[in-house]
């Protein structure tokens, strides 16, 4: 039995990654790969496209010699945020792009997979394996991205289509609103203290993960369970979008000016009933399963509505090792900056997440569609506070005193 070299292993890792990505397209006709309904979604060509091209400009180009570009101008059409590489084309302008076709996108991630084949079969140094894994787990981010934003495009069609009824893809689609659900009355006891948050063992983790510090939390409860649709339905039921006592100043604007009534995807079935929008077409609400695609004001409304509080990341990476996590992304009261110590890396790559750290909250967890592996405790992802189209959910905390530990 001969023993894989690290080249052969990371190269057996990118063609599992690169291949997910395009079994999460298959189901879709070539119409769906373009639209961009609001400027947070970018059609599922752009993401194919720029999945390819964060290879060719960052691994590629400067470390294959004699690689030439697959075309001159896909580097404009492609770039996401990187300014330090060139102009690019405006963010809400991708849905414009009907050009190129989704088959010329296929053959330009061919193409970059034969060049990288080539490249993963030689001996790399850390520091362009190192390239590689990123953008692997780049991709992977993408990978999540390429669902929500699949389910907006099909979400805001009259028509509601179901995302993969042919079973095309890789996701468990039965997941997405699963209603196994713990006891609502279990919590656990986070004690006050220091302790250390963020990562710092082995394996891949995002800049903004580090650099592991020492932080102070006191003493917290968080609930095992996430709300459920049931709780916030009886929210709703209480007068929680027109109670102006249980939202930000910020939250209540929104709420005004947008005259939301209930969370995304959610509508009326005519019967006096809820149902949602769901990859699996419309749907019933099931009442155990956790709510979802809640904003920030709206999960912070429903706090103060229960008596609890939304957790900080601190308060939930201090608890996160005691109960499950992973079936939405988790709103935290705590606002996306950088840890103490955090240097952002002089080159076009050292952008990634530091330029991001402003006007944005931080959330824990992960998804049903998350790429296998690629979650995990110290994941901090991050979203202004109105966005909904991600999977986000509530996780409840509240203090020890107002309720018995267990």
């Amino acid at each position: 039995m001969s023993i894989l070299t690290p080249e052969q292993i990371l190269l057996q890792r990118y063609r599992s990654v690169r291949q997910r990505t395009e079994r999460l397209c298959l189901p879709l006709s070539i119409e769906d790969h373009v639209p961009q309904p609001i400027t947070d979604v970018s059609p599922p060509k752009w993401h194919l496209g720029h999945t390819a091209w964060f290879f060719e400009h960052f691994v590629l180009v400067p470390h294959r010699p004699g690689y030439t570009v697959f075309h001159p101008r896909y580097g404009y059409l492609f770039n996401s945020y990187y300014d330090a590489v060139g102009a690019r084309v405006a963010r809400a302008e991708r849905g414009h792009l009907s050009r190129p076709t989704v088959l010329e996108v296929l053959t330009y991630r061919g193409h970059i997979d034969a060049a990288m084949t080539e490249l993963l079969a030689q001996s790399l140094t850390s520091d362009v394996a190192a390239l590689v894994e990123l953008g692997l787990q780049h991709e992977q981010q993408h990978q999540e991205l390429l669902v929500t934003d699949i389910k907006f495009i099909l979400g805001v069609n009259p028509l509601t289509p179901a995302y993969d009824p042919q079973g095309l893809g890789p996701l468990d689609l039965t997941a997405e609103h699963d209603g196994t659900c713990p006891p609502l009355d279990e919590w656990i006891d986070v004690a006050g203290g220091t302790l250390e948050i963020g990562h710092g063992g082995r394996g891949f983790a995002f800049d903004n993960e580090s650099p592991r510090h020492t932080t102070l939390v006191g003493p917290v409860q968080l609930r095992q369970a996430l709300v459920t649709n049931d709780e916030y339905l009886a929210f709703m039921a209480d007068g929680g979008y027109e109670r102006h006592e249980l939202w930000h100043a910020e939250g209540w604007d929104w709420v005004r000016t947008q005259a939301h009534k209930a969370p995304l995807y959610w509508q009326p079935d005519g019967r006096g009933q809820w149902q949602h929008f769901t990859l699996a077409g419309l749907q019933p609400l099931e009442g155990t399963a956790p709510v979802s695609h809640v904003s920030c004001y709206e999960a912070f409304a429903f706090c103060q509505w229960a008596g609890w509080h939304l957790p900080t990341e601190m308060e939930w990476e201090a608890g996160a090792a005691r109960f499950a996590w992973g079936r939405r992304w988790e709103w935290t009261q705590s606002a996306y900056q950088p840890y103490p110590g955090f240097r952002r890396s002089a080159d076009a790559v050292g952008v990634y997440n530091g330029k991001f750290m402003i006007n944005q909250q931080v959330l824990r967890g992960a998804l049903f569609a998350t790429p296998p592996g690629h979650a995990r405790l110290s994941y901090r992802n991050f979203f202004h506070a109105p966005l909904r189209w991600q999977y986000t959910g509530i996780r409840p905390a509240r203090n020890p005193m107002d309720g018995k530990s267990t």
